[in-house]
């Protein structure tokens, strides 16, 4: 009896390796093919929300992960060592020195959105897919005590791991609240600005975020995010490699595709930056765009 790898659909598993290597098939440093080769993987939030658990509980307790995890397992790190070049804390510069470490050791984006939504005194700021919360105490400094940073993660200990961060940097005009960026729990034409740090390529309906952010966003409201961007002719088999580059889950959206979607959901003034490669065929990029007046 062939053995099958137990992170992996049984669907995707009828595809995605030859039989003898089916208790590979997540993919493991020798190269195994990437848990979703072949099938879509059937419950995107599910791997994501386990994934980023998991790091929230590695910062808490100083444990990035066993040794010899496979790419699927809610034990292995986000992000490698080797990948913190291109994603996490190097990416800030001098902006968080002022914030916990916790908050800076749980960063796993791909940019610095703070940096890139131009933030005004008095504007209410929402991050789409918080984490430890160091996007949303940045903005919560900018945008000052009349404004307002709301941080929207789904991830029970991401919140709890934000909200203790947020105690000890002693800021108080920020709100954690729990949800999914395609259900934004926030009213209609609530927020100024939305930002986001290598989050939607995560989702499995970025449409569906996309337009969620446009309905919460005022006239006038700004839309600056960062986040991983495929390069057009990337194949099947790189497509695999970026679900284990960037969490084993939903591949990255080309430059063409998020215009594209931007675009339907109501947003113009749309523009997509790359700013450095982290992938062979995929790159970090600031995309920004606003809501008509």
């Amino acid at each position: 009896m062939t053995e099958v790898s137990e992170c992996c659909s049984p669907a995707a598993q009828e595809t995605c390796c030859e039989p003898t290597d089916k208790a590979e098939c997540c993919g493991t440093e020798s190269g195994g093919c990437g848990c979703s080769a072949g099938s879509e993987q059937p419950d995107i939030r599910e791997t994501v929300k386990a994934r980023y658990a998991s790091a929230a509980r590695a910062v808490t307790d100083s444990d990035p992960g066993g040794p010899g995890a496979s790419c699927c397992s809610s034990d292995t790190p986000v992000i490698t060592e080797d990948q913190r070049a291109v994603f996490g804390e190097a990416l800030y510069g001098e902006d968080h020195r002022e914030l916990p470490d916790n908050a800076v050791l749980a960063s796993l984006g791909c940019g610095n959105p703070t940096a890139i939504a131009a933030l005004n005194e008095g504007e209410t700021v929402l991050d789409l897919g918080s984490g430890g919360g160091i996007d949303v105490l940045l903005s919560a400094k900018r945008v000052g005590p009349t404004g307002k940073a709301y941080g929207l993660d789904m991830t029970d200990e991401m919140l709890d791991l934000a909200r203790a961060n947020q105690a000890e940097a002693g800021v108080t005009n920020v709100e954690f609240i729990k949800g999914t960026i395609e259900d934004i729990p926030l009213a209609d034409n609530s927020v100024d600005v939305i930002i986001s740090n290598c989050v939607i390529n995560l989702s499995g309906d970025k449409a569906q975020v996309l337009r969620e952010a446009a309905r919460v966003l005022r006239p006038g409201g700004r839309f600056a995010v960062s986040d991983v961007i495929a390069d057009e002719d990337m194949d099947a088999e790189t497509r695999a490699d970026m679900q284990q580059w960037t969490g084993c889950i939903a591949g990255a959206l080309t430059d063409r595709e998020f215009r594209e979607l931007l675009a339907e959901a109501g947003f113009s003034n749309i523009q997509l930056e790359e700013t450095h490669r982290v992938h062979e065929q995929a790159a970090s990029a600031i995309v920004r765009a606003e809501i008509p007046v």
